[in-house]
Order: C-alpha cells, then sequence, then structure tokens
C-alpha cells in the first residue's frame, strides 16, 4: 500500500509546483522536478528511488517521446536533417573538449578526462519535449531541429562510448563494425516498420470488439521499438519517438494523441520527472562545489554554444540557434546511464560520481528557463516585425 501513497503524494507535489511556476512565468516542468528534489531524499526524504518509481519513470519517459513523435511534422523533419546533423556535431565537439580541460585542470587522469568529455557530449530532450510542447513550439523549425540532432546524438555518443570502452581496456572486445551495423539495423527496420506494418497492424487492430483497441495498438507499438531499440544499442526514447511519428502517419494519429494524453500526464509522466529529482543526495556534496560548479558551467556552455554554432552554420538567426542550443543542453538519463558505466568500469571515481549526477539534474533545471527565455524573446521579435511590415 506503500505504492499508493507515493502516487499521492508525487501527484499532488508535481500538479501544485507545476501550477506556482506557470504563474511565476516559467515552464510547468521546471517546477515539477524541483518537486522531486523536494519530496526526496535531499531535503524532505518522503519518497526515496525503488523499483516502482524506476518501472513507473521510464513508463513515462516513454509515452512522452511517443506524443512528441506523434505531434512531429514529418516533413519538416526531413527538411532541417542538415541542420540537425550540423547541431549534434556541434554539441559533440565542444563538450567534449571543455570536458576534458576541465578533468585536466581538476587532475583527473587522462583517460577519466576523456570520459568526462564524453559524458558531457550526451543529450536527452525528454525535458525539452515537454517544454516546447507547454509553449506550443514542438513542431516549429527549431523544434524539429531539436528533436533531429537528439537522434543524431544518441548514435554517435554510444558509437563513441564503445569505441572508448573498447581502446582504455575497461570493458569486452567490441567489433566497432557490428556495432555500427545494429545501429543501422534499428533504423532500417523503424523506418521499414513504421512505413508498412504499423498502418497494417492498426487497421487490423482497431476493429476489435474489446475497450480502446486502438489506444492499445499504439501502446503495442511503442513499447515493441523502445525494447527493439535498447536491444540494438539505441536508447528507448528513440524507438518510442519512431513509433510516434508511424502512428503519425495513420488515420489514426488524432484518436490516439487524444485518449493517450489524459493517461500519460495523469499518471506516469509525472513520476518521470519527480525520478530525476530523487537521484540528488547533498551527502558529501560540500567537498566538491568547486568541481560541480566548474563542470555544470562547462556543460551549459559547450552545449549552448555548440548546438547554437551548428544552427547558426546553417542558416538559423542568432536568437533561434540560441534556443536549440539550450534545448539540447538537457543530459538527462542518458548521461546518467553513461556515468553509471564510467563507474562501473573506473573511468570515473566514486568520488566524484554524486557531484556528476548532481551536474546532469543541474543540466535537466537550467534547460526548461533557458527554453522559455530564448522562445520568447525570438516570438517577441517576430511579433516586432510582423507590426512594422504591417
Amino acid at each position: 500500500m506503500e505504492i499508493m501513497l507515493y502516487l499521492a503524494i508525487i501527484l499532488l507535489a508535481t500538479k501544485l509546483l507545476g501550477d506556482l511556476f506557470v504563474r511565476l512565468g516559467q515552464p510547468a516542468v521546471l517546477g515539477k522536478l524541483l518537486a522531486g528534489i523536494l519530496i526526496g531524499p535531499a531535503v524532505l526524504g518522503w519518497i526515496h528511488p525503488n523499483e516502482f518509481i524506476s518501472i513507473f519513470s521510464e513508463i513515462g519517459v516513454l509515452l512522452l517521446m511517443f506524443m512528441a513523435g506523434l505531434e512531429t511534422d514529418l516533413e519538416q523533419l526531413r527538411k532541417n536533417w542538415k541542420s540537425a546533423f550540423a547541431v549534434a556535431v556541434g554539441g559533440i565537439i565542444l563538450p567534449f573538449i571543455g570536458g576534458y580541460g576541465a578533468a585536466s585542470v581538476f587532475g583527473l587522469s587522462n583517460n577519466q578526462g576523456l570520459f568526462l568529455g564524453l559524458l558531457l557530449c550526451a543529450t536527452s530532450v525528454s525535458i525539452s519535449v515537454q517544454t516546447l510542447k507547454e509553449m506550443d513550439r514542438l513542431n516549429t523549425k527549431e523544434g524539429t531541429t531539436i528533436l533531429g540532432a537528439a537522434v543524431v546524438d544518441d548514435v554517435i555518443v554510444v558509437v563513441l562510448l564503445a569505441v572508448m570502452m573498447s581502446l582504455l581496456g575497461t570493458g569486452h572486445d567490441i567489433s566497432l563494425g557490428l556495432l555500427i551495423g545494429k545501429k543501422l539495423l534499428f533504423f532500417v527496420v523503424a523506418i521499414v516498420v513504421g512505413w508498412l506494418a504499423v498502418p497494417w497492424f492498426l487497421k487490423l487492430f482497431a476493429p476489435l470488439r474489446v475497450t480502446e483497441a486502438v489506444i492499445s495498438g499504439a501502446l503495442i507499438v511503442c513499447f515493441a521499438l523502445s525494447y527493439f531499440a535498447d536491444l540494438m544499442g539505441v536508447a528507448a526514447i528513440i524507438g518510442a519517438f519512431a513509433a510516434g511519428i508511424a502512428v503519425s502517419q495513420t488515420p489514426f494519429k488524432h484518436d490516439v494523441e487524444d485518449r493517450l494524453e489524459p493517461v500519460a500526464y495523469s499518471i506516469f509522466v509525472p513520476v518521470f520527472f519527480v525520478s530525476i529529482g530523487l537521484n540528488i543526495t547533498f551527502e558529501g556534496a560540500a567537498n566538491q562545489l568547486l568541481f560541480m560548479g566548474v563542470i555544470t558551467v562547462v556543460a551549459v556552455l559547450t552545449k549552448l554554444l555548440g548546438g547554437g554554432l551548428g544552427a547558426k552554420l546553417t542558416g538559423f538567426n542568432g536568437r533561434s540557434s540560441l534556443a536549440i542550443g539550450s534545448g539540447m543542453i538537457s543530459r538527462g538519463e542518458v548521461a546518467l546511464i553513461i556515468a553509471a558505466t564510467g563507474l562501473e568500469s573506473g573511468l570515473l571515481q566514486q568520488k566524484y560520481f554524486t557531484s556528476v549526477v548532481i551536474v546532469v539534474i543541474l543540466t535537466t533545471l537550467i534547460t526548461p528557463p533557458l527554453l522559455k527565455m530564448f522562445f520568447s524573446g525570438e516570438k517577441k521579435r517576430g511579433n516586432q516585425a510582423s507590426k512594422e511590415n504591417g
């Protein structure tokens, strides 16, 4: 019965703090993230990370990315693939250099510096997706560029991680050809399944004389592609995003969107937001304040400038470029997974692990207000231009 109490506390905290932050002019998601810190081990200690939270949050982030796929304009995504690639590459090169340089300053070994640089290359746009949805900017040119860049970033970082683990002799021998082959296989299967199998499957599944057959069919597609993505070494959220795009190309798009959103946002997505804050603990953090401060600044600026430069070089104006760069800042669950891998392999020292987790969460907290600032500025600039032309 403890689960019921956890859910009651999580839902109450996320809704109240989400509303408070909207009244303060900030995205609701920022309040929901802070709710996790408030009710978690860092402050009140009412809720601690456990298997129930982990499972619910995983479902929550998959549903969040699935709905992002549902709302994505595929034509816009195709048009912006060059920008997405440039943003991803810029958002990998600068963080890698910055992370390695910062590690050298703090006396970390060469291998540990390389690993920290790689960790800062990671991007998780699940929080950016929610913020853009709240601002109704997910389906803009900037929004689709951020989504496309996140897919490219994930593939490159996972391949680099495998290469690093192999070259530094901290893991099993890994065939680079097999690794890249698995990634390519995922995208080929995702495209073929999305184009041919998903419309056929939903068309057959929809007439079943059971309740909510269409929604169930869409969720089957979402979870199956997420599992396959994870199996192929691609982040499960990329599989969920691909599933959303596939379903969006069918006549069932609006039905699935209208019925699934209330379920996701009433229970699963709030647990995901809270789970991020639950990972924060300030135990021993006082001794690492300078390290955390420097790495956080490096993490934010290198993604902002690296991603922004990629956008600028492919035709975006300055404000839009910074908006896109800010959408890539959150490291989220992708970086947490990499950090855990580094701890296990010895490339990330135990004494720095908590600090790195806090840095990852700080990047996630910083992202929503930055997105709002740059996108709001872009909107005002557009409105001013319209008035002048009018």
